[in-house]
């Protein structure tokens, strides 16, 4: 437990591109894979069941923070937790992913789809953020949902894909269905997070992991009017708003105009690069977590390059281009923190 500490507000301010003493730290996955007590807790018991639990999902959720010293908690779960509530059936099988049993093929399919109501579906959910901002952490909590099209290629397809090919048929040949849908998600999504707001997380992070899958014409007509809806609602709750995708580079400056606070990068596009291209709100980001398994010289040396860009500009927040893998040691990411908070507290 870490009540005891004064609240540390260094990543709230740096989203909003406030200086800071230093540049905070998180991690994608930190919370879970590679920590041995998470691990122990798999063998026990499953993504779903944990996130059940309030207490356990709160033990994780808080565990990197106690372990790494990081400036901020990512609450535990996955982004598929709001799809059982509106009719979706899905499972999270180990080595596959996210399966669904009753993938969308029609019109009639996404008319089916249901509502969400977060205290009555995901009371879990709401009771672990609570649990966490009222009595276990000293830093912000940052809630979290999928974004539309990164929802619907699992609901379209039936699970993972490398290629997304059933995803752009639907939404290439099923316009009506497939603009149906991302307003169905993105009421789920609006709703799900305002919760999530209401129940005490300090910021959202919006995950469209897979929609680098598209083009930049593509993202723009089928995509970007959904994405600045969600935003445009959630700005109404003043909480700071983070966007994220992987393998999107070339959608950065799309992120850009939509109604966020910060726009995260993964390893792909150099921060200076995305400042010379007009990126000039608060960035996160983005060092390769395959790093992570390099000797620590190589790890300083590729961290260094990374937070000399990040310092030019005033918003900055250091992250991981991804999750962290499995195989990455904690002790490699306590030392990482105390890295970057050491090094950026001189610059």
């Amino acid at each position: 437990m870490v009540t005891n500490r004064a609240f540390n507000d260094t990543f709230l301010k740096a989203c909003l591109g406030e200086k800071t003493d230093y540049v905070p730290v998180w991690y994608m996955r930190q919370a879970g894979r590679s920590q041995p007590e998470y691990r122990a807790l798999k063998e026990k018991y499953s993504l779903f069941e944990i996130t059940h639990q309030p207490e356990l999902c709160a033990y994780v959720t808080r565990l990197p923070v106690e372990q790494y010293d990081v400036d901020a908690a990512i609450l535990y779960k996955d982004i598929m937790s709001p799809l059982p509530a509106i009719g979706v059936d899905v499972d999270i099988k180990t080595g596959i992913g996210p399966v669904i049993d009753n993938p969308i093929r029609s019109l009639a399919d996404v008319e089916a789809l249901g509502e969400i109501h977060p205290e009555e579906d995901v009371p879990y959910v709401l009771e672990t953020i609570r649990l966490l901002t009222t009595e276990q952490l000293s830093v912000p909590l940052i809630g979290f949902a999928g974004a539309p099209f990164t929802l619907a290629s699992y609901m379209i397809e039936g699970g993972p894909s490398k290629n997304y090919n059933k995803t752009k048929a639907f939404m290439y040949t099923e316009p009506k269905a497939w603009f149906a849908l991302m307003d169905k998600l993105a009421d789920m999504t609006i709703t799900y997070v305002k919760s999530q707001i209401k129940a005490g997380a300090r910021a959202i992070q919006i995950f469209d992991s897979w929609v680098g899958a598209l083009n930049v014409a593509d993202y723009r007509q089928f995509i970007k009017p959904v994405m600045h809806r969600i935003f445009t609602a959630l700005r109404e709750e003043n909480v700071p708003l983070i966007m994220f995708g992987v393998g999107a580079s070339h959608l950065a400056m799309e992120w850009h105009d939509l109604p966020v606070d910060v726009v995260g990068l993964d390893w792909r596009l150099q921060i200076a690069e995305a400042r010379s291209l007009g990126i000039t709100k608060t960035v996160q980001g983005n060092l390769d977590p395959a790093i992570l398994l390099a000797p620590w010289p190589v790890i300083e040396e590729r961290v260094k390059a990374i937070l000399d860009q990040g310092l030019i500009t005033p918003g900055y927040i250091f992250n991981l281009g991804h999750g962290v893998f499995p195989e990455v040691q904690p002790e490699t990411l306590k030392q990482l923190t105390k890295f970057v908070h050491t090094y950026t507290a001189t610059k």
